[in-house]
């Protein structure tokens, strides 16, 4: 298993969670993003930077995957690419992405973008805060235990 990370908009906090995890389990942890992003010094973490453009990130991230992987992404379209793949894909707010799940979630971001072109205002996603974080990690802590 190897843990994949839609860096971009991925929130710091969930990242230092991340390194963490992957300083405590040994599981290699790859950052990426189109922007250089710094990394702590460990033989367990690292960070790819992509050439700029829509969707690199994404599109490196799925060429890599394998199945068992696991992709941390907000992003629905890359989750279900990822899920295609036999891979896991968690949102930074603790959403665990399964087959079972990730057809309505597209379903439901291809309603809401099709409302925001129709000029209905949709608003956008709650702040992020402590209880996103403490869902994401408990998430996140349940996937590792269950690879151990």
């Amino acid at each position: 298993m190897r843990i994949w990370v839609d860096a971009d908009a991925c929130p710091r906090v969930i990242k230092e969670i991340l390194f963490r995890a992957a300083d405590r389990t040994g599981i290699a942890t790859t950052l990426v993003a189109n922007q250089l992003i710094s990394v702590p010094p460990s033989p367990h973490i690292r960070a790819i930077q992509v050439p700029s453009g829509f969707d690199v990130a994404d599109g490196y991230i799925v060429q890599q995957v394998q199945a068992g992987d696991l992709v941390i992404t907000a992003d629905i379209p890359l989750a279900a690419l990822v899920v295609e793949k036999g891979g896991r894909a968690l949102d930074p707010r603790g959403e665990l992405h399964t087959a079972a799940t990730i057809r309505e979630r597209l379903s439901m971001r291809d309603f809401m973008e099709n409302l925001r072109n129709s000029g209905v205002e949709t608003g956008g996603p709650a702040a992020f805060g402590q209880a996103e974080r403490q869902a994401f990690a408990k998430v996140l802590d349940k996937l590792l235990a269950a690879k151990r």
